[in-house]
């Protein structure tokens, strides 16, 4: 395939920046890139434009690196809200991505951000607060607090039924409970023993009693 070598004035993705000379494919110049106005061919006269497009690319990128410095300090203070799906169990159904982060970001503050931006090793499975790298410019990074939550009710834990007085308290310790119940099983016989030995006690007989002698006559003269 034949080559032919261009002078882009252009930023192109995966080729190169305005002022760069690369080489592309004779029919890609031909049919894209020159119609286009992305590129020139490579020639005497259209290097004298290289200052020109050199200068033009200083000023884009200072341009560039200023806006997203100052993005990057105002984001850190925001926080993305995402709903999701969620099952009885609390776990999300799907999964939150870079471009739903970029879509919200646009629907909630009005801020246009390429998803390619947005660093995610994997993609967000659960409920909670997330820290997401933003790789906004070559020489600017910052971070965006992402908040996951469930888009449907989750269910609330039973209430906890109130504990009577005599009952045991629920989640009492098993061995706790043991101890209890030999403590009472162990009170209700020391009870019913005291109670057998007091009814098997002999009684004393009570000491009869003596009928008092009769008063004696008084004599007559």
């Amino acid at each position: 395939m034949a080559k032919t070598e261009v002078i882009l004035t252009q930023p192109i993705v995966g080729l190169g920046a305005e002022s760069d000379q690369v080489k592309v494919a004779a029919g890609y110049a031909r049919n894209y890139l020159f119609p286009m106005g992305m590129a020139v061919p490579l020639t005497h006269a259209n290097k004298r434009r290289l200052e020109v497009l050199r200068q033009r690319r200083a000023d884009r990128e200072a341009h560039e690196f200023n806006t997203m410095s100052e993005l990057g300090k105002s984001i850190t203070k925001l926080t993305c809200l995402l709903k999701v799906k969620t099952g009885d169990d609390g776990k999300a159904f799907g999964s939150v991505t870079s471009g739903a982060i970029a879509d919200e970001l646009k629907h909630q503050f009005d801020i246009l951000l390429d998803k390619r931006k947005i660093h995610l090793e994997h993609p967000i499975k659960a409920l909670g607060e997330f820290d997401i790298e933003l790789r906004l410019h070559p020489e600017v990074k910052a971070s965006l607090k992402v908040k996951v939550e469930s888009s449907n009710p989750l269910p609330t834990p039973p209430a906890e039924p109130e504990t009577k007085p005599g009952e045991k308290a629920e989640g009492q310790k098993p061995e706790a409970q043991k101890r209890e119940k030999r403590s009472f099983r162990h009170g209700a016989q020391t009870k019913a023993e005291a109670k057998s030995d007091t009814a098997a006690a002999p009684t004393k007989p009570r000491p009869e009693r003596r009928p008092r002698p009769a008063p004696k006559a008084e004599k007559t003269s």
